[in-house]
Protein backbone atom coordinates (compact mmCIF):
# COMPACT_ATOMS: atom_id res chain seq x y z
CA UNK A 1 0.00 0.00 0.00
CA UNK A 2 3.04 2.30 0.15
CA UNK A 3 2.67 3.63 -3.41
CA UNK A 4 -1.03 3.10 -3.92
CA UNK A 5 -1.77 6.80 -4.45
CA UNK A 6 0.78 7.05 -7.25
CA UNK A 7 -0.55 3.84 -8.79
CA UNK A 8 -4.11 5.21 -8.72
CA UNK A 9 -3.06 8.59 -10.06
CA UNK A 10 -0.87 7.43 -12.93
CA UNK A 11 -2.65 4.22 -13.94
CA UNK A 12 -4.82 6.14 -16.46
CA UNK A 13 -1.61 7.35 -18.15
CA UNK A 14 -0.65 3.71 -18.75
CA UNK A 15 -3.97 3.20 -20.51
CA UNK A 16 -3.40 6.37 -22.54
CA UNK A 17 0.02 5.10 -23.67
CA UNK A 18 -1.48 1.75 -24.68
CA UNK A 19 -4.13 3.51 -26.77
CA UNK A 20 -1.46 5.70 -28.35
CA UNK A 21 0.29 2.59 -29.68
CA UNK A 22 -2.84 1.40 -31.53
CA UNK A 23 -3.25 1.95 -35.24
CA UNK A 24 -5.94 4.31 -36.52
CA UNK A 25 -8.41 1.48 -37.27
CA UNK A 26 -8.40 -0.02 -33.76
CA UNK A 27 -11.20 2.24 -32.52
CA UNK A 28 -13.02 -0.55 -30.70
CA UNK A 29 -9.85 -1.50 -28.83
CA UNK A 30 -9.31 2.13 -27.77
CA UNK A 31 -12.76 2.20 -26.18
CA UNK A 32 -12.24 -1.08 -24.33
CA UNK A 33 -8.76 -0.13 -23.08
CA UNK A 34 -10.11 3.19 -21.77
CA UNK A 35 -13.04 1.46 -20.05
CA UNK A 36 -10.93 -1.23 -18.40
CA UNK A 37 -8.29 1.29 -17.36
CA UNK A 38 -10.86 3.51 -15.62
CA UNK A 39 -12.55 0.50 -14.00
CA UNK A 40 -9.27 -0.85 -12.62
CA UNK A 41 -8.37 2.65 -11.38
CA UNK A 42 -11.74 2.82 -9.60
CA UNK A 43 -11.23 -0.55 -7.89
CA UNK A 44 -7.70 0.43 -6.80
CA UNK A 45 -9.09 3.67 -5.32
CA UNK A 46 -11.65 1.61 -3.39
CA UNK A 47 -8.71 -0.15 -1.70
CA UNK A 48 -7.54 3.26 -0.46
CA UNK A 49 -11.00 3.97 0.93
CA UNK A 50 -11.21 0.49 2.48
CA UNK A 51 -7.89 0.97 4.31
CA UNK A 52 -8.50 4.61 5.22
CA UNK A 53 -8.43 5.33 8.98
CA UNK A 54 -11.42 7.54 9.72
CA UNK A 55 -10.28 8.27 13.28
CA UNK A 56 -7.27 10.39 12.34
CA UNK A 57 -7.21 13.88 10.87
CA UNK A 58 -3.73 13.64 9.38
CA UNK A 59 -2.65 12.74 5.87
CA UNK A 60 -2.47 9.04 5.07
CA UNK A 61 -0.72 6.88 2.43
CA UNK A 62 1.94 9.62 2.24
CA UNK A 63 4.61 9.23 -0.46
CA UNK A 64 7.57 11.58 -0.62
CA UNK A 65 10.50 11.74 -3.05
CA UNK A 66 13.07 14.43 -3.76
CA UNK A 67 12.42 16.09 -7.08
CA UNK A 68 14.27 19.24 -8.17
CA UNK A 69 16.12 21.19 -5.48
CA UNK A 70 13.59 22.48 -2.97
CA UNK A 71 10.71 20.95 -4.95
CA UNK A 72 9.56 17.44 -4.12
CA UNK A 73 7.03 14.84 -5.14
CA UNK A 74 4.71 14.38 -2.18
CA UNK A 75 1.28 12.74 -2.22
CA UNK A 76 -1.24 11.95 0.50
CA UNK A 77 -4.96 12.06 1.32
CA UNK A 78 -7.01 13.06 4.33
CA UNK A 79 -10.74 12.85 5.02
CA UNK A 80 -11.46 15.84 2.78
CA UNK A 81 -9.54 14.75 -0.32
CA UNK A 82 -10.30 11.01 -0.01
CA UNK A 83 -13.89 11.38 -1.16
CA UNK A 84 -12.98 13.48 -4.19
CA UNK A 85 -10.55 10.80 -5.31
CA UNK A 86 -13.36 8.21 -5.15
CA UNK A 87 -15.80 10.53 -6.95
CA UNK A 88 -13.30 11.09 -9.77
CA UNK A 89 -12.52 7.42 -10.31
CA UNK A 90 -16.24 6.53 -10.09
CA UNK A 91 -17.39 8.99 -12.74
CA UNK A 92 -14.67 8.24 -15.30
CA UNK A 93 -15.92 4.77 -16.41
CA UNK A 94 -19.41 6.27 -16.77
CA UNK A 95 -17.95 8.98 -19.03
CA UNK A 96 -16.27 6.37 -21.22
CA UNK A 97 -19.54 4.41 -21.49
CA UNK A 98 -21.48 7.60 -22.27
CA UNK A 99 -19.05 8.31 -25.13
CA UNK A 100 -19.21 4.77 -26.53
CA UNK A 101 -21.49 5.61 -29.48
CA UNK A 102 -21.68 9.41 -29.25
CA UNK A 103 -18.01 9.90 -30.23
CA UNK A 104 -17.17 8.53 -33.69
CA UNK A 105 -14.39 10.88 -34.82
CA UNK A 106 -10.82 10.75 -33.48
CA UNK A 107 -11.82 8.17 -30.89
CA UNK A 108 -8.22 7.34 -29.97
CA UNK A 109 -7.36 10.95 -29.23
CA UNK A 110 -10.62 11.42 -27.29
CA UNK A 111 -9.94 8.46 -25.00
CA UNK A 112 -6.33 9.57 -24.46
CA UNK A 113 -7.54 13.08 -23.51
CA UNK A 114 -9.93 11.65 -20.92
CA UNK A 115 -7.35 9.33 -19.38
CA UNK A 116 -4.75 12.11 -19.14
CA UNK A 117 -7.43 14.35 -17.59
CA UNK A 118 -8.20 11.69 -14.97
CA UNK A 119 -4.54 11.55 -13.90
CA UNK A 120 -4.36 15.34 -13.59
CA UNK A 121 -7.60 15.56 -11.61
CA UNK A 122 -6.52 12.84 -9.18
CA UNK A 123 -3.19 14.62 -8.77
CA UNK A 124 -4.96 17.79 -7.62
CA UNK A 125 -6.63 15.95 -4.74
CA UNK A 126 -3.54 13.95 -3.74
CA UNK A 127 -0.73 16.53 -4.10
CA UNK A 128 0.92 17.64 -0.84
CA UNK A 129 3.37 20.07 -2.42
CA UNK A 130 2.47 23.52 -3.75
CA UNK A 131 4.41 23.15 -7.01
CA UNK A 132 2.99 19.68 -7.63
CA UNK A 133 -0.54 20.90 -6.86
CA UNK A 134 -0.16 23.79 -9.28
CA UNK A 135 1.13 21.53 -12.08
CA UNK A 136 -1.85 19.20 -11.73
CA UNK A 137 -4.32 22.06 -11.21
CA UNK A 138 -3.26 23.91 -14.35
CA UNK A 139 -2.44 20.80 -16.38
CA UNK A 140 -6.08 19.75 -16.29
CA UNK A 141 -6.95 22.78 -18.43
CA UNK A 142 -5.21 21.33 -21.49
CA UNK A 143 -7.16 18.06 -22.03
CA UNK A 144 -10.44 19.77 -21.08
CA UNK A 145 -9.68 22.57 -23.54
CA UNK A 146 -9.16 19.93 -26.26
CA UNK A 147 -12.27 17.94 -25.32
CA UNK A 148 -14.47 21.03 -25.69
CA UNK A 149 -12.59 22.53 -28.64
CA UNK A 150 -12.33 19.37 -30.77
CA UNK A 151 -15.42 17.32 -29.91
CA UNK A 152 -17.79 20.12 -28.86
CA UNK A 153 -20.70 21.84 -30.61
CA UNK A 154 -20.89 24.61 -33.20
CA UNK A 155 -19.39 27.32 -30.94
CA UNK A 156 -16.80 24.98 -29.40
CA UNK A 157 -13.76 27.12 -30.22
CA UNK A 158 -15.27 30.19 -28.53
CA UNK A 159 -16.36 28.17 -25.48
CA UNK A 160 -13.01 26.37 -25.10
CA UNK A 161 -10.96 29.57 -25.28
CA UNK A 162 -13.30 31.32 -22.84
CA UNK A 163 -12.96 28.41 -20.41
CA UNK A 164 -9.17 28.36 -20.81
CA UNK A 165 -8.61 32.10 -20.44
CA UNK A 166 -10.90 32.56 -17.43
CA UNK A 167 -9.33 29.74 -15.46
CA UNK A 168 -5.75 30.49 -16.52
CA UNK A 169 -5.91 34.20 -15.62
CA UNK A 170 -7.28 33.40 -12.17
CA UNK A 171 -4.52 30.88 -11.58
CA UNK A 172 -1.70 33.30 -12.45
CA UNK A 173 -2.45 35.21 -9.24
CA UNK A 174 -2.44 31.94 -7.30
CA UNK A 175 1.03 31.16 -8.66
CA UNK A 176 2.32 34.52 -7.42
CA UNK A 177 0.80 33.81 -4.00
CA UNK A 178 2.48 30.40 -3.89
CA UNK A 179 5.84 32.02 -4.63
CA UNK A 180 5.27 34.51 -1.80
CA UNK A 181 4.40 31.65 0.57
CA UNK A 182 7.63 29.85 -0.37
CA UNK A 183 9.72 32.98 0.23
CA UNK A 184 8.08 33.48 3.63
CA UNK A 185 8.05 29.88 4.89
CA UNK A 186 11.02 28.46 2.98
CA UNK A 187 9.06 25.40 1.88
CA UNK A 188 6.39 24.27 -0.57
CA UNK A 189 5.29 21.41 1.70
CA UNK A 190 1.53 21.73 2.24
CA UNK A 191 1.38 19.99 5.70
CA UNK A 192 4.12 22.36 6.91
CA UNK A 193 2.34 25.39 5.45
CA UNK A 194 -0.86 24.35 7.22
CA UNK A 195 0.93 24.95 10.53
CA UNK A 196 2.67 28.15 9.39
CA UNK A 197 1.25 31.36 10.84
CA UNK A 198 1.32 33.97 8.09
CA UNK A 199 1.12 37.65 9.14
CA UNK A 200 -2.43 39.00 8.99
CA UNK A 201 -1.57 41.64 6.37
CA UNK A 202 0.06 38.98 4.20
CA UNK A 203 -2.93 36.67 4.66
CA UNK A 204 -5.20 39.25 3.01
CA UNK A 205 -3.18 39.37 -0.20
CA UNK A 206 -2.64 35.62 -0.29
CA UNK A 207 -6.35 34.99 0.31
CA UNK A 208 -7.34 37.32 -2.55
CA UNK A 209 -4.88 35.65 -4.93
CA UNK A 210 -6.14 32.16 -4.14
CA UNK A 211 -9.73 33.38 -4.26
CA UNK A 212 -9.20 34.65 -7.82
CA UNK A 213 -8.39 31.11 -8.93
CA UNK A 214 -10.87 29.12 -6.85
CA UNK A 215 -13.80 31.49 -7.46
CA UNK A 216 -13.40 31.08 -11.23
CA UNK A 217 -13.07 27.31 -10.91
CA UNK A 218 -16.24 26.80 -8.85
CA UNK A 219 -17.47 29.16 -10.45
CA UNK A 220 -18.82 31.95 -8.23
CA UNK A 221 -20.85 34.92 -9.40
CA UNK A 222 -19.86 37.11 -11.31
CA UNK A 223 -17.02 35.04 -12.85
CA UNK A 224 -19.39 32.19 -13.76
CA UNK A 225 -20.14 33.18 -17.36
CA UNK A 226 -17.68 30.70 -18.88
CA UNK A 227 -19.56 27.72 -17.43
CA UNK A 228 -22.86 27.79 -19.41
CA UNK A 229 -20.97 28.20 -22.68
CA UNK A 230 -18.56 25.40 -21.82
CA UNK A 231 -21.40 23.06 -20.82
CA UNK A 232 -23.50 23.76 -23.88
CA UNK A 233 -20.64 23.16 -26.32
CA UNK A 234 -18.92 20.27 -24.52
CA UNK A 235 -19.75 16.65 -25.40
CA UNK A 236 -21.89 14.88 -22.80
CA UNK A 237 -18.94 13.28 -20.99
CA UNK A 238 -17.14 16.63 -20.98
CA UNK A 239 -20.12 18.21 -19.21
CA UNK A 240 -20.13 15.35 -16.69
CA UNK A 241 -16.49 15.97 -15.77
CA UNK A 242 -16.93 19.74 -15.70
CA UNK A 243 -19.89 19.54 -13.31
CA UNK A 244 -18.80 16.46 -11.41
CA UNK A 245 -15.11 17.14 -10.75
CA UNK A 246 -13.61 20.35 -12.12
CA UNK A 247 -16.08 22.63 -10.29
CA UNK A 248 -15.24 20.84 -7.03
CA UNK A 249 -11.58 21.85 -7.30
CA UNK A 250 -12.55 25.39 -6.28
CA UNK A 251 -14.34 24.21 -3.15
CA UNK A 252 -11.50 21.82 -2.37
CA UNK A 253 -9.03 24.72 -2.72
CA UNK A 254 -10.96 26.81 -0.22
CA UNK A 255 -10.88 23.90 2.25
CA UNK A 256 -7.23 23.00 1.68
CA UNK A 257 -5.71 26.50 1.46
CA UNK A 258 -7.97 29.49 2.22
CA UNK A 259 -9.61 28.41 5.46
CA UNK A 260 -6.68 26.67 7.25
CA UNK A 261 -3.74 28.73 5.94
CA UNK A 262 -5.35 32.19 5.98
CA UNK A 263 -7.91 31.94 8.83
CA UNK A 264 -7.88 35.63 9.77
CA UNK A 265 -8.36 36.78 6.19
CA UNK A 266 -11.07 34.14 5.70
CA UNK A 267 -12.96 35.50 8.69
CA UNK A 268 -12.64 39.06 7.40
CA UNK A 269 -13.88 38.10 3.93
CA UNK A 270 -16.74 35.87 5.14
CA UNK A 271 -19.45 38.59 4.70
CA UNK A 272 -18.13 39.15 1.16
CA UNK A 273 -18.38 35.41 0.39
CA UNK A 274 -21.87 35.20 1.89
CA UNK A 275 -23.00 38.13 -0.29
CA UNK A 276 -21.64 36.61 -3.50
CA UNK A 277 -23.14 33.24 -2.61
CA UNK A 278 -26.62 34.67 -2.00
CA UNK A 279 -26.50 36.56 -5.31
CA UNK A 280 -25.37 33.38 -7.08
CA UNK A 281 -28.16 31.28 -5.54
CA UNK A 282 -30.97 33.72 -6.34
CA UNK A 283 -29.76 35.32 -9.58
CA UNK A 284 -28.63 32.18 -11.40
CA UNK A 285 -31.78 30.32 -10.30
CA UNK A 286 -33.88 33.05 -11.90
CA UNK A 287 -31.72 32.90 -15.03
CA UNK A 288 -32.19 29.10 -15.13
CA UNK A 289 -35.96 29.62 -15.16
CA UNK A 290 -35.91 31.36 -18.54
CA UNK A 291 -33.54 29.00 -20.37
CA UNK A 292 -34.74 27.09 -23.43
CA UNK A 293 -31.64 24.87 -23.66
CA UNK A 294 -31.54 21.94 -21.22
CA UNK A 295 -27.78 22.03 -20.72
CA UNK A 296 -27.78 25.74 -20.06
CA UNK A 297 -30.51 25.35 -17.44
CA UNK A 298 -28.54 22.65 -15.61
CA UNK A 299 -25.34 24.73 -15.89
CA UNK A 300 -26.95 27.72 -14.17
CA UNK A 301 -28.38 25.30 -11.61
CA UNK A 302 -24.80 24.20 -10.85
CA UNK A 303 -23.73 27.78 -10.12
CA UNK A 304 -26.65 28.13 -7.70
CA UNK A 305 -25.81 24.89 -5.91
CA UNK A 306 -22.18 25.92 -5.55
CA UNK A 307 -23.48 28.96 -3.65
CA UNK A 308 -24.59 26.60 -0.88
CA UNK A 309 -21.10 25.09 -0.86
CA UNK A 310 -19.33 28.42 -0.28
CA UNK A 311 -21.82 29.37 2.43
CA UNK A 312 -21.15 26.08 4.22
CA UNK A 313 -17.36 26.38 3.91
CA UNK A 314 -17.16 29.92 5.25
CA UNK A 315 -19.69 29.30 8.01
CA UNK A 316 -16.60 27.48 9.35
CA UNK A 317 -18.42 25.05 11.62
CA UNK A 318 -18.51 21.25 11.68
CA UNK A 319 -22.02 21.24 10.23
CA UNK A 320 -21.18 23.80 7.58
CA UNK A 321 -18.01 22.18 6.26
CA UNK A 322 -19.53 18.69 6.44
CA UNK A 323 -22.54 20.00 4.54
CA UNK A 324 -20.38 21.73 1.94
CA UNK A 325 -18.36 18.57 1.25
CA UNK A 326 -21.50 16.44 1.12
CA UNK A 327 -23.14 18.96 -1.20
CA UNK A 328 -20.15 18.84 -3.54
CA UNK A 329 -20.23 15.04 -3.66
CA UNK A 330 -24.00 14.94 -4.11
CA UNK A 331 -23.84 17.59 -6.82
CA UNK A 332 -21.08 15.58 -8.49
CA UNK A 333 -23.46 12.62 -8.74
CA UNK A 334 -26.71 14.44 -9.46
CA UNK A 335 -25.56 17.10 -11.94
CA UNK A 336 -23.48 14.48 -13.78
CA UNK A 337 -26.58 12.30 -13.98
CA UNK A 338 -28.68 15.20 -15.28
CA UNK A 339 -26.16 15.92 -18.04
CA UNK A 340 -26.15 12.21 -18.90
CA UNK A 341 -29.96 12.33 -19.10
CA UNK A 342 -29.71 15.24 -21.53
CA UNK A 343 -27.13 13.28 -23.52
CA UNK A 344 -29.45 10.28 -23.83
CA UNK A 345 -32.17 12.18 -25.69
CA UNK A 346 -29.68 14.41 -27.54
CA UNK A 347 -28.07 11.29 -29.03
CA UNK A 348 -31.50 10.30 -30.35
CA UNK A 349 -32.94 13.65 -31.49
CA UNK A 350 -29.82 15.87 -31.85
CA UNK A 351 -31.39 18.84 -30.13
CA UNK A 352 -31.31 20.19 -26.56
CA UNK A 353 -34.21 22.60 -27.02
CA UNK A 354 -36.79 22.01 -24.29
CA UNK A 355 -39.60 22.90 -26.69
CA UNK A 356 -38.61 20.02 -28.99
CA UNK A 357 -39.76 17.43 -26.43
CA UNK A 358 -42.85 16.50 -24.47
CA UNK A 359 -44.70 13.35 -23.47
CA UNK A 360 -41.60 11.14 -23.25
CA UNK A 361 -43.14 9.20 -20.35
CA UNK A 362 -45.23 7.31 -22.92
CA UNK A 363 -42.24 6.11 -24.92
CA UNK A 364 -39.40 6.15 -22.34
CA UNK A 365 -40.74 5.06 -18.91
CA UNK A 366 -37.31 3.91 -17.60
CA UNK A 367 -35.75 7.16 -18.68
CA UNK A 368 -38.58 9.13 -17.06
CA UNK A 369 -38.11 7.27 -13.76
CA UNK A 370 -34.35 7.87 -13.66
CA UNK A 371 -34.74 11.52 -14.66
CA UNK A 372 -37.33 11.97 -11.89
CA UNK A 373 -34.92 10.68 -9.20
CA UNK A 374 -32.21 13.11 -10.30
CA UNK A 375 -34.67 16.00 -10.59
CA UNK A 376 -35.90 15.38 -7.04
CA UNK A 377 -32.31 15.23 -5.79
CA UNK A 378 -31.51 18.50 -7.59
CA UNK A 379 -34.44 20.10 -5.77
CA UNK A 380 -33.17 18.74 -2.44
CA UNK A 381 -36.06 16.40 -1.67
CA UNK A 382 -35.66 14.51 1.65
CA UNK A 383 -34.64 10.94 0.92
CA UNK A 384 -32.17 11.98 -1.76
CA UNK A 385 -28.51 12.95 -1.41
CA UNK A 386 -29.31 16.55 -2.41
CA UNK A 387 -31.20 17.11 0.85
CA UNK A 388 -28.37 16.25 3.26
CA UNK A 389 -25.82 18.80 2.07
CA UNK A 390 -28.30 21.66 1.70
CA UNK A 391 -29.84 20.96 5.11
CA UNK A 392 -26.47 20.96 6.89
CA UNK A 393 -25.25 24.12 5.14
CA UNK A 394 -28.49 25.95 5.94
CA UNK A 395 -28.24 24.90 9.60
CA UNK A 396 -24.70 26.26 9.75
CA UNK A 397 -25.75 29.44 7.91
CA UNK A 398 -28.60 29.98 10.37
CA UNK A 399 -26.15 29.89 13.27
CA UNK A 400 -23.73 32.21 11.49
CA UNK A 401 -26.22 34.72 10.05
CA UNK A 402 -30.00 34.34 10.03
CA UNK A 403 -30.50 36.51 6.94
CA UNK A 404 -28.02 34.46 4.95
CA UNK A 405 -29.99 31.30 5.80
CA UNK A 406 -33.34 32.91 4.92
CA UNK A 407 -32.14 34.26 1.58
CA UNK A 408 -30.35 31.01 0.69
CA UNK A 409 -33.54 29.06 1.38
CA UNK A 410 -35.26 30.94 -1.44
CA UNK A 411 -32.83 29.13 -3.74
CA UNK A 412 -34.45 25.82 -2.80
CA UNK A 413 -37.86 27.20 -3.79
CA UNK A 414 -36.49 28.51 -7.07
CA UNK A 415 -34.68 25.23 -7.79
CA UNK A 416 -38.01 23.42 -7.43
CA UNK A 417 -39.51 25.87 -9.91
CA UNK A 418 -36.95 25.43 -12.70
CA UNK A 419 -36.28 21.71 -12.14
CA UNK A 420 -39.94 20.67 -12.09
CA UNK A 421 -40.70 23.02 -14.99
CA UNK A 422 -37.99 21.29 -17.03
CA UNK A 423 -39.22 17.81 -16.07
CA UNK A 424 -42.86 18.59 -16.85
CA UNK A 425 -42.13 20.00 -20.30
CA UNK A 426 -39.92 17.08 -21.33
CA UNK A 427 -41.58 14.06 -19.70
CA UNK A 428 -45.26 14.85 -19.21
CA UNK A 429 -48.01 16.01 -21.53
CA UNK A 430 -49.29 14.52 -24.77
CA UNK A 431 -46.83 13.01 -27.24
CA UNK A 432 -47.74 15.44 -30.02
CA UNK A 433 -44.50 15.67 -32.00
CA UNK A 434 -44.45 12.96 -34.66
CA UNK A 435 -40.64 12.64 -34.66
CA UNK A 436 -40.76 11.52 -31.00
CA UNK A 437 -43.07 8.56 -31.61
CA UNK A 438 -40.23 6.28 -32.62
CA UNK A 439 -37.87 7.27 -29.79
CA UNK A 440 -36.46 4.31 -27.85
CA UNK A 441 -36.10 3.89 -24.09
CA UNK A 442 -32.80 3.36 -22.29
CA UNK A 443 -30.50 0.76 -23.82
CA UNK A 444 -28.67 -1.80 -21.62
CA UNK A 445 -25.53 0.37 -21.83
CA UNK A 446 -27.46 3.45 -20.70
CA UNK A 447 -29.10 1.49 -17.88
CA UNK A 448 -25.62 0.43 -16.74
CA UNK A 449 -24.67 4.14 -16.59
CA UNK A 450 -27.82 5.35 -14.83
CA UNK A 451 -28.39 2.53 -12.33
CA UNK A 452 -25.39 3.19 -10.02
CA UNK A 453 -26.16 6.92 -10.02
CA UNK A 454 -29.81 6.29 -9.08
CA UNK A 455 -28.83 3.86 -6.32
CA UNK A 456 -26.19 6.16 -4.80
CA UNK A 457 -28.46 9.22 -4.97
CA UNK A 458 -31.11 7.40 -2.93
CA UNK A 459 -28.69 5.47 -0.68
CA UNK A 460 -26.82 8.58 0.49
CA UNK A 461 -30.14 10.37 0.97
CA UNK A 462 -31.13 7.82 3.60
CA UNK A 463 -27.69 6.85 4.91
CA UNK A 464 -25.05 9.61 4.64
CA UNK A 465 -22.79 8.06 7.31
CA UNK A 466 -20.20 6.54 4.91
CA UNK A 467 -19.40 10.06 3.67
CA UNK A 468 -19.68 11.94 6.96
CA UNK A 469 -17.61 9.36 8.86
CA UNK A 470 -14.70 9.78 6.44
CA UNK A 471 -14.70 13.57 6.70
CA UNK A 472 -15.45 13.91 10.44
CA UNK A 473 -11.92 13.89 11.92
CA UNK A 474 -10.34 16.08 9.23
CA UNK A 475 -13.19 18.59 9.30
CA UNK A 476 -13.11 18.74 13.12
CA UNK A 477 -9.38 19.47 13.02
CA UNK A 478 -9.87 22.13 10.33
CA UNK A 479 -12.63 23.89 12.26
CA UNK A 480 -10.72 23.77 15.57
CA UNK A 481 -7.59 25.20 13.94
CA UNK A 482 -9.64 27.96 12.33
CA UNK A 483 -11.43 28.85 15.57
CA UNK A 484 -8.17 28.80 17.54
CA UNK A 485 -6.69 31.31 15.09
CA UNK A 486 -9.72 33.56 15.60
CA UNK A 487 -9.36 33.39 19.39
CA UNK A 488 -5.63 34.16 19.19
CA UNK A 489 -6.33 37.12 16.94
CA UNK A 490 -9.05 38.43 19.24
CA UNK A 491 -6.78 38.07 22.28
CA UNK A 492 -3.98 40.01 20.58
CA UNK A 493 -6.37 42.87 19.81
CA UNK A 494 -7.81 42.99 23.34
CA UNK A 495 -6.63 45.98 25.44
Amino acid sequence: MSNILSVTTFLPLVGALLIATLNAEAVRNARWIALWTTLITFFVSLLIWWNFDTTTAGFQFVEEYDWLGPLKYKMGVDGISMLFVILTTFLMPLCILASWEAIQDRVKEYMIAFLVLETLMLGVFCALDLALFYLFFEGGLIPMFLIIGVWGGKRRVYASFKFFLYTLLGSVLMLLAMMAMYWHAGTTDIPTLLTTKFPVEMQWWLWIAFFASFAVKMPMWPVHTWLPDAHVEAPTAGSVILAGILLKMGGYGFLRFSLPMFPNASADFTPFIFSLSIIAIIYTSLVALVQDDMKKLIAYSSVAHMGFVTIGIFAASQQGVDGAIFQMLSHGLVSSALFLCVGVIYDRMHTREIAAYGGLADRMPKYAAAFMVFTMANVGLPGTSGFIGEFLTLLAAFKANTWVAILATTGIILSAAYALYLYRRIIFGALQKTNLRGILDLSPREIAIMAPLVLLTIFYGFYPAPVLDVTAASVKNLVQTYQAAQQTSAASLAP
